[in-house]
């Protein structure tokens, strides 16, 4: 687990999970662990679900920063710039052509028949890697109710952060129960990050406001591109920086278009600013989750050490697994309604368990193929 991996290997994965990773970050995640874990072997799975529960317990796209922690587990610095780059990269040159023609034209393409296939597909490859991840992070009694108990949270509508902080706290509590006899057990360590960014002169004001709009939903937003949104809601529609039709487009973009649903703020900036507002956006956005990840992934060796820490990230791993099978639950509930995406979810999941060392990539594809062909039945 300790071997590095060429820079050039890190960047060709990431910009190839970039360019196919549609559907949000539980697909998103579930294509690294079948590249990473199942496909090159560069770590197993338990260093991977340590990992997703790191993820998730810092703000920011989750997907993003799973792709940071495993470049710079792999390669040291460059390894987390040219991971977290190349995946990010796709989504935002998609968008950003998006942002132009939509600022030229004033509408967007007819995309919704690949759309409908694909959303099928992705269930299956989302359970396919799921289930691995699920039977190596359920360790114990406890572990397993832990997770039902996130799953029946999640579905209920509380929010992942709660649950994961939940989940890991009441863990250490237990452990600290079992172990009260056994003097100190608990060691731990915070990480503190302050920084500051110049407001440079040459910046207009409409950029400067952006930046620092986008800064800070990226420092401290927990949950999914749909929270996102509700942060633009009020921050940009409330304000007047863009229109409420303007927004509902830009969440249709980080819908149809691969890689982090985050890049929906590349095509924000541009309708606001032009060129070098989606440029600063795009950095604010995503410039916090390469500092937490900085921070975070040095520490996760040191937290199994410890034996109270490391139950609660035992907790919080089984927490994350559970919280994808919940959004998993709800995207089938909401895409696989009729015959059509009934029939493609059921091949796509047949070929991702009777053929596991098929990329995803073709299943994603096929579905959208297939979802335009049943389409025109």
């Amino acid at each position: 687990m300790e071997n590095k991996v060429n820079t050039k290997e890190i960047i060709l994965l990431f910009l190839k999970l970039g360019i196919i990773g549609f559907g949000g970050p539980a697909a998103h995640i579930a294509m690294m662990q079948n590249e990473v874990v199942v496909k090159r072997k560069w770590m197993d799975e338990q260093h991977f679900l340590d990992l997703l529960g790191a993820v998730n317990l810092i703000p920011g796209p989750n997907s993003t920063e799973m792709a940071i922690h495993i470049g710079y587990d792999k390669g040291g610095w460059k390894g987390l710039l040219a991971a977290g780059l190349c995946f990010i990269f796709p989504a935002v040159l998609i968008t950003g052509i998006f942002a132009f023609l939509y600022h030229q034209y004033g509408q967007l393409p007819e995309v919704q028949p690949f759309i409908y296939g694909i959303k099928p597909a992705i269930i299956a490859v989302i359970i396919g890697a799921v289930y691995p991840l699920a039977k190596k992070s359920i360790k114990s009694a406890f572990l397993a109710l832990v997770g039902m108990a996130v799953l029946l949270g999640s579905l209920s509508g509380i929010s992942e952060i709660y649950l994961m902080f939940g989940a890991g706290l009441l863990a250490v509590a237990v452990f600290l129960f079992q172990n009260r006899n056994n003097g100190n057990t608990m060691q731990g360590f915070v990480p503190l990050l302050f920084f500051k960014v110049g407001q440079s002169e040459f910046l207009s004001e409409t950029n400067v406001k952006l930046f620092w709009i986008f800064l800070k939903i990226g420092s401290i937003l927990y949950g999914s591109g749909y929270v996102l949104f509700a942060f633009l809601d009020t921050e940009l529609v409330a304000t007047g920086l863009l229109t409420r039709q303007q927004l509902m487009d830009a969440i249709a973009v980080g819908q149809f278009t691969p890689g982090p649903v985050f890049s929906s703020v590349t095509f924000i900036g541009y309708q606001i600013n032009g060129l070098s507002g989606a440029i600063l956006s795009t950095i604010a956005i995503f410039l916090p989750s390469f500092i937490f990840v900085a921070l975070l992934n040095p520490l996760m060796k040191r937290i199994r050490r410890y034996k109270s820490l490391s139950a609660f990230l035992d907790a919080v791993n089984v927490a994350s697994v559970a919280i994808i099978v919940a959004v998993c639950f709800t995207m089938g509930k909401e895409t696989v309604t009729d015959w059509r995406t009934i029939t493609i979810a059921l091949i796509s999941a047949f070929i991702v368990f009777k053929f596991k060392k098929v990329n995803s990539a073709f299943i994603v594809l096929g579905g959208a193929l297939l979802g335009y062909i049943l389409n025109t039945i």
